[in-house]
Parts: C-alpha cells; structure tokens; sequence
C-alpha cells in the first residue's frame, strides 16, 4: 500500500508539473520522458545509471542479458540516426530494458517477486523522471519568479565574509588546474551519488527485498521539495546577479573580484530564463547526504565522499553558483530531510520528531533572517556570523547524537560467552 501510495502521488505530481509547464508552451516532465523513449536521450550516462538501480533486484545472468539488451538497442538506434542524419545520442536502451523490466513484472511474476521487480523498475524510472521533474520545476522559477532577492542574500552573507567572492578569487588564482577539477566533482556528482547507493543496494538481489532506509530515498525527496522553497526565495546567484554571465540583467560586473557596498536591499528583475535555484544549495545539500552515507562503506569510499564534499562546496562558491548563506541552509536542509527519511523507515520516535523539528527551525530562521534582517547582519558581523554558524553546528550535532542512539539501539547487545561446565565428579 505504501509503494502504490507513492506511485499515485508521484504520477499526480508529474501531471501537475506537465499542465503547468504546458501553460507556459513548453514540454513537461511527462513529455521529455515519453520522447525518449525513440528520439535521441538529454542524458545517456542518466539513462544507464537508472538501469544500474534497476539491477540490484535481477541475478548475475539476467544482468547481463539486461546490459547486452540496452547495448544492442542502443547501437540499432545509433545506425538509423546516422543513416538518417539525426541527432546523435545514446540511452534509448537502457529506458526500454526499464520499461521491459516492468512489463516483464506485471505479466511474468506474481507475489513477491513482482512486487520486488517492480520496485526495481521504479527505482530507476524515478531516478529519470526526478532530473526531469528538475528541469521542469527551474523553469517554472524563471517564469514565475520575476524578480530575485540576491540583494538581500548577498547583504546577509556579509556576516559569513563573502566567501564565494574569496573562494572565487583562489579559484581564478589557481585555474585551469582547480577548474577542470571543481566542474570534474560538480558534474559528476549523481554518478558518484549513484555508485553508493548501489553499494548500498547490492543485498537486494540475495535478500530479495530493499533496505528500510538508503541514499536514493533522500536523494530524490531533497530533489523534490528543493524547487519548491526555490519559490518562495527566488535567488540566481552571485556570478549571474554581480558578475559577467548575467549579462544586461546583472546589476554590477563586480564579482569575485571586487565586494559590493552595503546599502539597502532590494527586489531586482532579472530575465526568464535563468532558474532562481540558489536557495537553499541543493548541490551542498546532496553532497552532505553523500558524505553522510559513505560513512559506512570501506576507506575508499568515505574518503570519496569527503572528497566530493569539499569539492562541491569549492565549485558552489568558486563559480559564483551560490552565495555562503545558501550553503549552510543546504546543510541544515539535508540533515533534516536525512533525519526524517531514517525516522520514516524505523518509525517516528521522541529523538527524531525532536531533530526534525529543530532542523525546521533553524531553516526557517535562516530564511527569515536573509529577507528581513540582511542589513543588521552586514552591520554586526561578529555578531550574526557566530549565530549563523553556531545554528547550523546545532543541527549537526543534534543529528550525530540522534544517529548515534539510533545505531546503538539497532545493534543487538553482544552476549556473554558462556563458561565451560565444570566437571562433575565421578560417582562412586
């Protein structure tokens, strides 16, 4: 009932976007998504990756039936588009080997082993229809959202020091070694989203169920609610509002290498096409679930996880994507979606309701703090800079407690060893 639940709601929510994108005379996630099913994919690497998540329920053999199946598409597809002199691409296969997997569900499986193959299907067709969903959800902000409040953000983020304009100058100071990196960890960060949650699903297929709780559950619910707070708090970003690529519509070429006045702020108009997508940072917000979830894989991948990480809050401020005061509302956002995802798996208890709510405290705060107070917190930064820091290690700290009593009650007690019996004496 709960997977069929989700099903319906996540279909509604999809015609929604499609009507309104339609409104706007542009497809919808709906549409994008039935296109690829014959013409050439937006994002191959996508396609396959949702093929990957579609696996973990399928054994070795049928893996790579699936794998040669989506190849083998894939390569007719490419043969009639250069016949035809189309755009190129690849990914077709992977999509129909999904499509397959459910049919294949619903016609060949009963019990048990449908419901499991089906969840299998689904897992990978969210992963695309979330990107898509994505999509859809940045170009409603642009259309909706005609002014942005990047004069307030960047007045608050006085208290923080500026740091995408300081990162920013150490990141032109260090190019092209450190850009080609940055957009390497910034670019490819679903893929390495992706490779741990298939470590954490790779017990699915002996098991033949999901773990309660594991990295794309929270993945796809930060995508989600993400664009919606983008509504309420349209912001483009620094290199797009005080820097060259916003072109006409920016209010200064200044960033990074010269810090803007303090004066009042403003709603300023910006273009329609630009997403507002700056508040709260997703990119920081997905980075730290990663790095939260690598945690209990081997060495390698919690120093990948760390890696990424850093990385990502380099290429965040560095190219002037976001501002300081994003980042720390990315953090806070994702430890209290992590925390209300893991209560939702193991059931709601005291802690948890508690970490959540403090979670949504502090985020709400922070928002209300950047549109009302910007100019108290640039005028009092050693004040306000310590607040905003010490809010979010709040919520970081309330979440390690919190986890670390979840973990300890999870874990059975270890048992005594019992004694060996003493020998009894021999009867007379």
């Amino acid at each position: 009932m709960l997977w069929a639940t989700a099903g319906v709601a996540a279909l509604g929510f999809l015609v929604a976007l499609e009507l309104s994108a339609r409104h706007y005379g542009l497809p919808g996630p709906i549409t994008h998504q039935t296109r690829e099913v014959i013409f050439a994919p937006h994002s191959g690497p996508l396609l396959y990756a949702g093929l990957a998540l579609t696996m973990v329920v399928l054994t070795w053999r049928q893996r790579l039936i699936a794998v040669g199946a989506a190849i083998g598409i894939d390569v007719l597809f490419w043969l009639v588009r250069w016949a035809i002199d189309a755009e190129m691409n690849f990914g077709n296969g992977a999509l129909w080997v999904v499509l397959g997997c459910a049919v294949i569900a619903v016609t060949r499986r009963a019990g048990r082993e449908r419901a499991l193959l089906l969840k299998g299907a689904g897992l990978g067709l969210l992963l695309v229809a979330g990107h898509k969903t994505g999509d859809t959800w940045l170009l409603i902000t642009s259309k909706t959202r005609p002014e942005v409040l990047d004069q307030y953000v960047v007045t608050a983020d006085r208290a923080l020091g500026d740091p995408s304009w300081l990162v920013g100058q150490v990141v032109n100071a260090t190019a092209p070694v450190s850009v080609h990196v940055l957009h390497l960890v910034y670019g490819q960060l679903p893929l390495a989203a992706a490779l741990v949650g298939l470590y954490q699903l790779r017990h699915v297929v002996v098991e033949r169920r999901f773990p309660a709780h594991h990295l794309v559950r929270t993945f796809l619910v930060i995508g989600l609610l993400g664009p919606a707070v983008y509504m309420l708090f349209p912001v483009v970003g620094p290199v797009y509002a005080y820097g060259a690529d916003g072109g006409q519509w920016a209010a200064a070429d200044l960033w990074p290498d010269t810090l803007l006045p303090i004066s009042a702020p403003h709603p300023m108009p910006f273009d329609e096409i630009t997403p507002r997508n700056c508040m709260p940072s997703l990119h920081t917000a997905w980075a730290v679930t990663l790095f939260i979830h690598s945690r209990k894989g081997s060495r390698a991948m919690r120093y990948a996880g760390t890696f990424w990480l850093v990385g990502t809050l380099g290429a965040t401020l560095g190219f002037g994507y976001h501002y300081g005061v994003d980042i720390i509302a990315g953090v806070v956002f994702a430890l209290t979606i992590e925390a209300a995802m893991r209560s939702l798996a193991q059931g709601w208890d005291r802690s948890g309701v508690g970490l959540v709510v403090h979670g949504t405290t502090v985020f709400t705060l922070l928002l209300l703090s950047y549109r009302y107070l910007p100019m108290e917190m640039a005028g009092r930064p050693w004040v306000f800079g310590p607040l905003l820091v010490l809010a979010t290690a709040s919520v970081v700290h309330g979440y390690v407690r919190t986890t670390r009593l979840w973990d300890a009650k999870a874990t059975p007690a270890r048992q005594p060893e019992p004694r060996p019996a003493e020998p009894q004496p021999e009867p007379v």
